[in-house]
């Protein structure tokens, strides 16, 4: 692969392929008239989100679902036109905007519809109705604020009811008692709606560990999300593997810089590190400006098909690694991947961060190139330096 097209030595390869097999393998999970939204926020949980959606959608996903209006609006410059919603908040004032692109927005506040309604609108807006059962974060908690926002909203015909949805704050976990009462809540604030509104509606509840551990819920389509990129949500779900899942995301460097120190030299900032004896020092050039942060000093690399530690203090732009041997300049580094019959995974780089492994290529910074592949082949790059 040819990476002429940026100017460092570090990059993210994010294999679509991989994408479209994970939808793939839900799809034969779920029942058949179940649909699939790809969840596409905070840039497609770091792997690049117009690539992404292109790839999800291809692989027969129905829509996309993001977290912010801008990221909506961003795919529909791309030329995305397939059903998008926004789940997180959308101010009242920006409701024009969306429905000028034809995007859906969550709302969960009469307060909101009544503000929105001041606008004049040329299209209709389509709602979500959030329902919050238990997750304690946005969404309708009782049956008379329901009641309040569904009377508002058949007064005003410029709103245009789509789906009402929740979030299960426990699907991934062992125990079920909890989930079970957010269940529970959903059954009674669905039964309700039932009963004052007349009109059909779909319903999505299920995220990634629900739709792969509980398929046969009464769902029009799921939100896939970390699941889609090749992770399991939880240890727990992970266990289980309800469903075979293939990573993404994988992140390289190369040696820039080999040296033979002698015993009790330090390195790096603060002299955390002294040579035991003579050692092999080389440099990575990746830091915490990139997202691999200092936290991970100590952590392990793959150069040659073996782990090699990190040592010293991770700077901004760079990091240090103690060598088996001398390597040449150059020499490929995998911090997330794989390389012979080594592996180190996201959920590895996580626990060294005691933190969950959606975090994991979220924290890697634009300024890392992303190189899209499909089928083993480059089709894409992203670099927004």
């Amino acid at each position: 692969m040819s990476l002429d097209t940026f100017y460092r030595d570090s990059f993210v390869e994010v294999d679509l392929s991989a994408i479209q097999y994970n939808i793939h393998q839900l799809q034969q999970r779920l029942d058949e008239k179940t649909g699939v939204y790809a969840v596409v926020k905070a840039d497609a949980y770091g792997h690049g989100d117009i690539q992404v959606a292109h790839a999800a959608l291809e692989a027969g996903a129905e829509g996309l679902a993001v977290a912010l209006l801008d990221e909506a609006i961003k795919l529909r410059h791309a030329g995305i036109d397939a059903p998008i919603l926004v789940m997180g908040w959308t101010r009242p004032k920006d409701a024009v905007v969306a429905a000028e692109h034809e995007i859906a927005v969550t709302v969960f506040q009469e307060e909101w519809l009544k503000e929105a309604g001041l606008l004049s609108f040329s299209k209709s807006l389509k709602v979500h109705l959030k329902l919050d059962t238990g997750m304690g974060r946005i969404g309708v908690r009782s049956v008379a604020e329901m009641e309040r926002i569904l009377s508002y909203m058949k007064e005003e015909n410029f709103f245009s009811l789509e789906a009402l949805f929740t979030h299960f704050a426990t699907a991934d976990e062992e125990g079920l008692d909890y989930f079970a009462t957010q269940e529970k809540r959903w059954n009674e604030l669905f039964s309700h709606f039932k009963r004052i509104w007349p009109e059909n509606v779909e319903v999505h509840t299920s995220n990634s560990a629900a739709s792969m551990r509980y398929p046969g819920r009464l769902d029009h389509y799921v939100r896939f999300g970390i699941s889609m990129y090749g992770l399991y949500p939880s240890s727990v779900v992970k266990k289980e593997r309800p469903i075979d899942l293939q990573p993404a995301f994988s992140l390289h460097s190369q040696l820039i810089h080999v040296k033979r120190l002698e015993p009790g030299e330090s390195i790096s900032y603060g002299a955390t590190y002294r040579t035991g004896n003579h050692e092999w020092i080389g440099t990575i050039p990746l830091g915490y400006a990139d997202g691999w942060i200092r936290r991970l000093q100590g952590m392990d690399v793959l150069v040659d098909g073996k782990r090699q530690p990190i040592v010293g203090r991770i700077c901004m732009d760079q990091f240090m690694i103690r060598l088996d041997q001398e390597y040449p300049i150059g020499t490929k580094v995998t911090l997330i991947g794989k390389q012979g019959e080594q592996e180190i995974s996201a959920d590895e780089v996580a626990d060294q961060l005691e933190t969950i492994n959606y975090e994991i290529p979220c924290m890697i910074s634009n300024r890392v190139p992303r190189v899209f592949l499909k089928d083993g082949k480059t089709i894409d790059i992203k670099n927004s330096l």
